[in-house]
């Protein structure tokens, strides 16, 4: 009788157990990880160029003293013409250092005479003719330098054409300055002079109210129209349309429209507000404080709302009906079924929303710009940017105060996060 074929038995000591390569570390896997990282980094590259590089540019800019006009970095102008008739004719070329304060250094002017002209004298210090090719050497030239040199010249002909044939040769011009945006040459001025000012710290007084109600304001009429349309009836669907059009309209129509249903003079609600006999005479809705800072706040509340009320409203939908039906046999009360059973369902989703606006509502800018300009104790930070850098023209200035908005929104999310790991820890 033939015995069973033996199965070999797996190895059980500890030494043998040991051996096995740990899982996820093997040649496989790593080769997975290289190929990821391959695979991801069109993306990243991506992501660095359009997030990165401009971060990193506005740093560079905040602690540098730059204007509009130092955009350009500083170059000789040279404009050549032919001047005179006769005896008087002659090239001249004008030229000016494109900075007031800048030094240009080694500025060097080459040129070549048309062959329907010839010298005629010595030309103008510090120009050389040698042939036909004019060098003018100039070394260096201060900040707001002017200069012309002539070059005595005759010629014969038709004098359009004497004019075209010397205008048409391009000088040439060389020299070389400091760039004041790629020097090394830093300072703190622009975050002294932000600082320092008075109005500063009642700007970030006006940005955080505006950033905190605004936020606020908008999660809870959002949390309330998520409640109103969470049951099925007649119209429900055009009636979540109409919630959606401040969010979708144009902001520069529904400013307008605010604007113009809010003014002193001919505007609807001032009409009301008088044949109601509410007030005896017009309200400066948008141009007196602090209400100006009231209506911008109540705009971004109208306009932002419905963001919070899509996804508030999904999350709803998403919360099984049974622990309703089970407090309704408990006979827990509405208020006891939105607190105890609605309310932890939606901590998440409310606590990502408000992250996200406050973040978004911190950085706006064309709200309040196209509703008061920043005017009637309305200004943020973002209208206090644009004015430094395009109103003053400091473009340093302005790249700081983005660095502070910058820096404050950096602090919140840290806070936020870290009170937000805490709350998930109890």
């Amino acid at each position: 009788m033939s015995s069973a074929p033996s199965v070999p038995s797996r190895p059980t000591d500890a030494g043998q157990a040991q051996a096995v390569p740990p899982r996820g570390r093997g040649p496989l896997a790593r080769r997975e990880a290289r190929l990821a990282w391959q695979l991801l980094l069109p993306t990243l590259m991506a992501v660095s160029l359009v997030v990165i590089l401009p971060l990193l540019a506005i740093f560079w800019i905040s602690f540098k003293p730059v204007t509009l006009a130092d955009l350009r970095p500083p170059a000789p102008v040279l404009r050549e013409s032919l001047r005179g008739e006769g005896d008087e004719m002659r090239v001249e070329y004008r030229l000016r250092n494109s900075s007031r304060d800048q030094l240009i250094t080694g500025v060097t002017l080459t040129d070549t005479l048309p062959d329907s002209l010839s010298l005629r004298g010595e030309p103008e210090a510090p120009c050389v003719v040698e042939g036909r090719d004019i060098t003018c050497e100039f070394g260096d030239i201060e900040g707001g330098f002017r200069s012309t040199v002539a070059i005595p010249v005759t010629g014969s002909g038709d004098p359009d054409v004497l004019e075209e044939d010397a205008e048409g040769s391009e000088p040439g011009i060389t020299g070389s300055a400091p760039n004041i945006l790629t020097n090394f040459d830093f300072t703190l001025e622009n975050f002294a002079r932000i600082f320092n000012g008075s109005e500063f710290w009642g700007v970030l007084g006006v940005t955080l109210f505006y950033t905190f109600f605004g936020t606020a304001g908008a999660l809870i009429v959002g949390l309330f129209a998520a409640m109103l349309l969470d049951r099925s009836f007649k119209g429900q669907g055009i009636l979540r349309g109409l919630y959606l059009f401040p969010y979708v309209a144009p902001v520069i129509a529904v400013a307008f429209t605010w604007v113009t249903l809010f003014d002193p003079f001919s505007g609807s609600a001032n009409a009301l507000l008088l044949r109601m006999g509410v007030t005896h005479q017009a309200i400066n809705f948008f141009g007196e404080k602090p209400l100006a800072l009231v209506m911008v706040t109540l705009f971004e509340v109208w306009r932002y709302f419905p963001l919070s009320f899509l996804f508030i409203l999904a999350r709803m939908q998403s919360i099984d009906t049974d622990m309703y039906e089970a407090a309704d046999m408990d006979g827990a009360s509405p208020f006891q079924k939105f607190r105890y059973l609605s309310m932890p369902q939606l901590l998440g989703i409310l606590s990502v929303l408000f992250l996200l606006r406050f973040i978004w509502t911190f950085n706006k800018f064309d709200d309040i710009f196209l509703l008061t300009g920043g005017n009637a104790g309305t200004r943020v930070l973002t209208v206090n940017v644009y004015e430094q850098a395009f109103a003053v023209s400091n473009i340093g200035a302005g790249a700081a105060v983005a660095v502070v908005i910058f820096a404050c929104l950096v602090m919140f999310s840290v806070f936020f996060f870290r009170v937000m790991s805490r709350e998930e820890g109890l």
